[in-house]
Formats: C-alpha cells, sequence, structure tokens
C-alpha cells in the first residue's frame, strides 16, 4: 500500500508536467539549464503533493528544500514508476514516455554536475530479493510450477477449477513455510511468488493470443494447396499490397512473422528491462530528430539489439529458412530508441486479441437464428465467415503496405506490424465488419474487450 501512495503521486506529477513540451524542442538556449530546471520543477512538484497527502512526512522531506539529501526518496518513487508499466503495459500511456524521458535527461553527466544527485537505481525485481536475502534455492523446487501457474478455467467444472485452486495455494502455504528464515519472511516469499504469477497472467493475455492466431492458421489454411476463394496470395499494387507472394510463400512469411512476435511476447520482461538499460545508462547520448513524424530522440540500443536479434535468430533457426528481409530497425528514424522498440510489441495483443476472440464467438453469435440467417446468407457458414476474416487479415496484414516507400515498411522485421497497423486502421470498411460490432468489438485500444 505504501508503494502504491507512491506511485499515486509520481503519476499525479507527471499528469501535470510538461516536461517533453519544453525540453524537446529545437532552440538555441542552454538544453542542460532547461533539463535541470524542470527537473527540479517536477522534484519540487512531487514534494508538494507529499506535504498535501501526509503534512508530517512532507514537512521532512522538504526541511531544507535540498532535493540532493531526499535522492533516495526520488530513487524509490521513479522506480515503483517503471516496475509497475513493465508489468502493466496498458497503464501510464502517456505519463511513462514522460517518466522514462526526463530519466533519461537527468543520467547526462553535464545535467547530473547541476543536481548533485540521481534519480535512477536498479529496477526491483523477484530474483534480486531472494538474491539478496539468500532464497534463490526456492526458485529450483518442484512446487514453484504449481505455486505460480494460471488456472485456467475454460471448458473445465467448477470443481475442478476449485480443487486446483486449493492445490496452488497449498504449495504457495508449503514454499513459504520452507524457505522463510530470519532474513526472509514469509510475506516476502508470497509477494515474489505472486510477481511470478503475474508473469503467467501477462503472458496469457499477450502471448497466448499470438498461439491462438498460429492455431487458426494451421486449421483453416493448407500450407501448399489453397482452397478456392480463401488463397493467401497477394500481388504488389492490388488491394494496396506492397509485396508479391504466392499462397505458400505468404503462408510461411505469416506463420514466420508470428512466430516471431510470440518470442518477444515471451521474452517481453526480459527485453523491457535490457531497453530500459539502454535508455538509462549514464553519460548516454541521444540526438533530437525530425524522423518525419515530429521530433524524436535518436539513440543506439546496443543491449536490446542484441537481444532482438537472438530471438529473431531462434525463430530462424526453428523454420529453417526465411522470407523477406530480416533487418531490425533500432535507432534510426523508423525505430527511434528502445522506448519505440517496446512500444512497438506492446501493441502485437492488441491487434491480435480482437480479432481471435471475433473469431472465435462467430458461433456463438449463430445461436441467434437471425444471426445464424445473416452469417449464411452472407458468407456461407460458420466456417466461411471465419476463413473471410483470417484469410484478410493474413493477406493485408501482411503485405508490406503502411508507410511511404518499401524501405520504411515492406518485409523487414518492424515493417510486419506497420502493415498489421495499417490493416486495422481500414477495419471499418471490410465487407465483414458488422460481425466484429456483433462480438463486442469497439477498437483495438485494449479496452475490456478481453476473453
Amino acid at each position: 500500500m505504501d508503494e502504491r501512495k507512491l506511485l499515486r503521486l509520481l503519476e499525479a506529477a507527471l499528469h501535470v508536467s510538461e516536461y517533453t513540451d519544453k525540453v524537446d524542442v529545437l532552440t538555441f538556449r542552454s538544453k542542460t539549464q532547461r533539463i535541470t530546471k524542470q527537473l527540479k520543477e517536477i522534484c519540487a512538484i512531487m514534494c508538494g503533493l507529499v506535504v498535501a497527502t501526509d503534512y508530517r512526512a512532507g514537512q521532512e522531506l522538504i526541511k531544507d528544500k535540498d532535493f540532493e539529501h531526499n535522492a533516495r526518496f526520488f530513487q524509490s518513487i521513479f522506480e515503483i514508476g517503471r516496475r509497475h508499466k513493465v508489468m502493466n503495459p496498458e497503464k501510464m500511456r502517456s505519463e511513462y514516455g514522460k517518466m522514462i524521458y526526463l530519466l533519461q535527461d537527468s543520467q547526462m553527466s553535464d545535467v547530473q554536475e547541476l543536481l548533485n544527485f540521481k534519480l535512477v537505481k536498479p529496477m526491483r525485481t523477484a530474483h534480486a530479493l531472494l538474491a539478496e536475502k539468500n532464497g534463490l534455492a526456492m526458485l529450483r523446487d518442484g512446487l514453484m510450477h504449481q505455486a505460480t501457474a494460471e488456472i485456467m478455467h475454460e471448458g473445465k467444472p467448477r470443481i475442478q477449477v476449485q480443487r486446483e485452486i486449493k492445490a496452488k495455494e497449498k504449495a504457495r502455504e508449503h514454499l513459504s513455510r520452507r524457505y522463510s528464515h530470519a532474513d526472509l519472511s514469509s510475506e516476502e516469499i508470497l509477494s515474489v511468488l505472486y510477481s511470478i504469477s503475474d508473469n503467467n497472467a501477462y503472458l496469457r493475455f499477450n502471448r497466448d493470443p499470438v498461439d491462438r492466431m498460429i492455431d487458426f492458421l494451421k486449421r483453416y489454411f493448407d500450407p501448399k494447396t489453397p482452397e478456392p476463394g480463401f488463397s493467401l496470395g497477394i500481388t504488389m499494387g492490388m488491394g494496396g499490397a506492397r509485396l508479391s507472394h504466392n499462397h505458400e510463400r505468404q503462408y510461411t512469411y505469416v506463420m514466420q512473422s508470428m512466430m516471431l512476435w510470440r518470442e518477444v511476447s515471451n521474452d517481453m520482461f526480459k527485453l523491457w528491462y535490457l531497453a530500459e538499460g539502454d535508455l538509462l545508462r549514464e553519460g548516454g547520448y541521444y540526438q533530437l530528430t525530425n524522423t518525419g513524424q515530429g521530433l524524436n530522440r535518436v539513440q543506439s540500443a546496443p543491449q536490446t539489439n542484441k537481444a532482438i536479434h537472438q530471438v529473431l535468430a531462434r525463430c530462424q533457426a526453428k523454420l529453417g529458412h526465411w522470407v523477406g528481409s530480416a533487418v531490425v530497425h533500432l535507432g534510426d528514424h523508423n525505430v527511434p530508441n528502445a522506448l519505440m522498440f517496446i512500444d512497438k510489441y506492446t501493441q502485437v495483443p492488441r491487434i491480435l486479441n480482437p480479432v481471435a476472440l471475433v473469431v472465435q464467438r462467430v458461433e456463438e453469435l449463430c445461436e441467434d437464428d437471425g444471426l445464424r440467417q445473416y452469417v449464411e446468407s452472407t458468407f456461407g457458414g460458420v466456417d466461411e465467415c471465419r476463413k473471410t476474416i483470417l484469410a484478410d487479415f493474413f493477406r493485408h496484414a501482411f503485405d508490406g503496405s503502411g508507410a511511404d516507400n518499401f524501405f520504411d515498411a515492406g518485409s523487414c522485421i518492424d515493417g510486419r506490424l506497420t502493415s498489421a497497423w495499417n490493416w486495422c486502421s481500414k477495419i471499418e470498411k471490410k465487407s465483414y465488419y458488422p460481425v466484429f460490432s456483433l462480438a463486442g468489438f469497439t477498437g483495438f485500444d485494449g479496452g475490456d474487450f478481453r476473453s
């Protein structure tokens, strides 16, 4: 609860701050002084909010009006915000970017000379807590899987779900009794177990939609021989496509793209941790550049770049060959920095989850006689409706469209996501859009449209 109070203070301070509006502008004035002034201003806002929340604590905090002596407080509050965002990608939509950019600036050597204190400390992790308190042996315990597994209720009787919940709770209690000692309390062990469980829940909502779409591709489309009317082949210049693939090549292209997205979603916490390391490294340098989409901070990201190439190599090894370009844009005008890279790939479940849910719900919709008649008369049946939606998605969400030139979209690793975004922007013009509306679809921006 103490951390949640600090998180609310941070969000309030970032909400009213105009940091990037005042710092990320082209001007001949000293940028270092502007940055320092804005950093001190946001620290002062947070101090004021502490006073408003808890007068005694706030009085102690600002007693000497010296930010340097309160460095630990500011480091903690920013670390809580960073950790919260990683665990909840749908939160702090605008505040997180502002926070990372101001922390990025605070790591510059000339800014630190003026500030005389640091705002960044390593992100707190479950592993760090266990390592600090001599509890890493717990991670190798056979009960860890049962104590942290995501309980799936779909298709199971209630009594079985309740049995799994009780077994999970029993495993947690057993681990907390077995590994607690003078330095590591049972409450801290439970906190670690809940954190690992959160990761499994994250994977369910972010990796599983990719798995479902891969399953649909395998179930409804033959990799070699297309079904009449449902070929995945695309031709440059037709339907907005910028690539030319026959059915077999497009099937492979779609499969490898979604396998890559699955691996990125699976490793997202690791990639996010490395991305923050690249963004917040001491002495880090970026160049404020007009990338064609406004002023952006262009900065290299060596750790993130190495990790994503390892993921790509893993996918290529599984598939045996690669269709299209294997170029990863990072630190250029397409993907200026590691923050933009992370933001791109957190969109994957927002794109795929609504499509997967609509496809799943077509049969449920057809339980209504009127809707069943509509689906049969318009598409020819439930499976035909599903294949119509999926075929269009697999064709035109992976057709190289969505940018001004081939290098920015095309078949490169990031261009595949650009094409998917372009398909999303045109969903309302599709012949099957009424099916999306009937299934409860409201948009590709997250929300409550979840299974």
